[in-house]
């Protein structure tokens, strides 16, 4: 069972802990972390194959778009295009200025952000652990506070020492985004679904004047420095609690479009049996480079997804015999031994069984590349299985020699 020590704080705001894992409680730690690798392992392999499918499907989909889109323009709305999957370009308009009614902050935009900072104490964490003769473990974890500035709250009923670290319970002031009412390309009207894309946003500095339109509450506290709204004393000596609130605005200005004309507006078009089309880029762009942004947005998203599959079934098989290594650490140096063997072979089964799966899910989906990537998978894995007994092999050369 754990033990703690406490350590008084340092200088610098931090305290240090010291904690004993006895070898017995670290074995039972173990196995209960193998039914979460099991868990991993098996959820790796769907993952995988989704992603596979998905990545297939919205491939299929941007070649099927290419092919049916029409280029049309803004104005005047031509009835005949309702339906169709259109390429639309222009200049984004509104009816009217977008306004902050907590400051009084108003601009010809499409959107008006507000971005709100607290002073606060935060927590940083940093752990080093060291094996013991009989197989415990000893872990120093230090803590360290410091006040910095932050756009979401910390809860300082969550630090390790809360005591002199107290952070109020809640933003008084939040972030926030206003949008205008009416965005229009030409004759056209975009929905909400659209403009929630437009994010070509840029700082909208704030001057002495602007503390005219506050509530007189919020005046007596506000100041303007840098551009910016401080809440509080003294900008040259924050004290936790304190607030600073800048603005920033997406102007209306060039788009392009690429979506199902419903009359005289957007919505998404649905290719049968595939995905929705529904593309948008705060910039005069044609048809094909819309596409073709969209493509390499979907293999960059693809390869993630490859990269946490392969993870999860990585992190999985080490925690699965996590155990061999814990029981070796009864003499530490041969439980890191056992670490790095259990290591490199759960690297060498991860890796070529990621490449199987992708392969089958490829070979399902589309024969013609899946049945390449299979042979490259079988090849490293007869490989893997090859460079693991040639290890062995070497071994056991060496053990009759010594």
């Amino acid at each position: 069972m754990a033990t703690e020590i406490r350590l008084p704080p340092h200088m610098s705001d931090s305290v240090t802990t010291v904690s004993n894992q006895s070898w017995f409680s670290r074995i039972g730690s173990a196995f209960a972390g193998v039914i979460i690798g099991v868990i991993l392992f098996l959820v790796s392999f769907p993952v995988l194959i989704f992603n596979e499918g998905n990545s297939i499907a919205e491939a299929k989909t941007l070649q099927t778009g290419e092919k049916l889109v029409v280029s049309v323009p803004a104005s005047p709305v031509d009835p005949a295009n309702v339906g169709k999957l259109v390429h639309v370009t222009g200049t984004t308009t509104i009816s009217g200025p977008v306004e902050d009614p907590l400051f009084g902050i108003s601009a010809e935009a499409i959107k008006l952000a507000r971005n709100v900072e607290m002073y606060q104490w935060t927590e940083s964490e940093k752990s080093e652990t060291q094996k013991k003769l009989g197989g415990g473990e000893e872990t120093v974890t230090t803590y360290t506070y410091d006040k910095k500035w932050s756009s979401t709250l910390a809860d300082s009923s969550q630090f390790h020492s809360p005591d002199g670290h107290a952070n109020p319970p809640e933003m008084p002031i939040e972030s926030g985004t206003f949008v205008a009412a009416d965005v229009m390309v030409g004759d056209f009207v975009l929905p909400e679904a659209l403009v929630d894309r437009i994010d070509n946003f840029k700082p909208l500095p704030v001057g002495s004047d602007d503390t005219k339109n506050l509530s007189a509450e919020l005046e007596d506290l506000t100041k303007v420095t840098g551009g910016k709204f401080y809440i509080g004393q003294d900008p040259k000596q924050p004290a936790v609690g304190d607030m600073r609130v800048e603005f920033e605005v997406a102007d209306p200005g060039p788009i392009s479009i690429i979506a199902q004309q419903n009359e005289d507006t957007f919505e998404p078009y649905s290719v049968k049996g595939l995905h929705d089309i529904y593309l948008l880029e705060t910039s005069i762009v044609s048809a094909p480079a819309m596409f073709e942004t969209a493509k390499q947005g979907n293999i960059f998203f693809t390869w993630l997804l490859r990269l946490v599959g392969f993870l999860m079934m990585l992190f999985g098989l080490l925690l699965i015999v996590k155990p061999l290594s814990v029981l070796a650490d009864v003499l530490p140096f041969l439980g890191s031994l056992v670490g790095m063997g259990t290591g490199l072979m759960s690297l060498l089964v991860a890796l070529p069984l990621t490449l199987v799966t992708i392969a089958l899910a490829w070979l399902f989906f589309r024969p013609l590349i899946g049945l390449p990537l299979l042979v490259l998978a079988v090849v490293s894995i007869v490989l893997g299985v090859r460079a693991l007994r040639r290890k062995s092999a070497a071994k056991a050369a060496i053990a009759p020699a010594a």
